[in-house]
C-alpha cells in the first residue's frame, strides 16, 4: 500500500527540510535544507497515494542529508 503525501512531507520535516513559503502552485509543494542542493518538490494533496518515484526521491534527499552529518 503506498504511503501518503501528507507522511512524505513529515518524513521531509522531521529530517530538518522546510517548505518555501509561496512554493508550488495548487497542489504542489518546495522542501529545501540547507545541505541539500536545490528543492524537493512533492506534486499532490496530503491525502493523495505517493507514486514509487516520490518516495524514492524523498528517501535519497533524507539519505542525502544525513550522510552529510557524519
Amino acid at each position: 500500500m503506498p504511503r501518503k503525501i501528507r507522511d512524505l512531507a513529515g518524513d521531509l520535516r522531521s529530517a530538518g527540510f522546510e517548505q518555501i513559503p509561496g512554493g508550488g502552485k495548487g497542489s504542489h509543494r518546495k522542501l529545501t535544507h540547507k545541505k541539500y542542493p536545490g528543492a524537493i518538490t512533492l506534486s499532490g494533496h496530503d491525502g493523495d497515494d505517493a507514486k514509487p518515484y516520490q518516495e524514492r526521491q524523498v528517501r535519497q534527499a533524507i539519505e542525502q542529508v544525513q550522510n552529510e552529518d557524519i
